[in-house]
C-alpha cells in the first residue's frame, strides 16, 4: 500500500525562515537607526569644518570673523554673507557651553572650545576645540 505524498513545509522549515527573517530585520533596523550619539557626533564634526572654513576665509579676507551661538543656530560676524550655515542640522543640538569663538585673520588664534549637547541625550557632551595652532577638532568631554 502506497501513502499519498504530502504537501508542505514542516515545523522546523517555517521556524527556520521565520528566524531568518527576524534577524535580518533587526540588522535593518539597526543599520538606519540614527540614534543622538550620531547626530551630535556629526554636528560636533560639521562646526569643526565650519571653523577652519571660517578661519581659512578670514586669513584670507584679512577680516576678523567670530562665531556667536544665536537662537536657534549660531552666526559668523564678519563672514561674507551666504558663504556660511547659520543653523544646526538636526532641532535637539544645543551648545551647552562656550561663547563667541574668534577664527582670525591671524595665524595663531587664542586656545578655544565649544560644548555641544543634544536635548535627546543630555548625558553626552562633545567638544569642539583648538590650542590655537592645530585645527579645531572634536574631543569627547568626558561624558559616556
Amino acid at each position: 500500500m502506497r501513502l499519498p505524498l504530502q504537501r508542505g513545509f514542516t515545523l522546523i522549515e517555517l521556524l527556520v525562515v521565520v528566524a531568518i527573517i527576524a534577524f535580518a530585520t533587526a540588522g535593518v533596523s539597526f543599520a538606519l537607526r540614527d540614534t543622538a550619539a550620531s547626530q551630535l557626533e556629526r554636528e560636533a564634526q560639521r562646526l569643526s569644518a565650519l571653523f577652519e572654513s571660517a578661519r581659512a576665509q578670514s586669513r584670507t579676507a584679512g577680516v576678523a570673523i567670530i562665531w556667536q551661538p544665536a537662537e536657534g543656530g549660531f552666526r559668523f560676524q564678519g563672514a561674507r554673507a551666504g558663504t556660511l550655515p547659520e543653523q544646526w542640522l538636526s532641532d535637539t543640538t544645543v551648545l551647552v557651553q562656550g561663547g563667541p569663538v574668534l577664527l582670525g585673520p591671524e595665524p595663531v588664534i587664542p586656545r578655544q572650545a565649544v560644548v555641544l549637547g543634544s536635548t535627546t541625550a543630555p548625558e553626552r557632551t562633545l567638544r569642539v576645540e583648538t590650542d590655537g595652532l592645530r585645527p579645531f577638532a572634536v574631543a569627547s568631554d568626558g561624558q559616556p
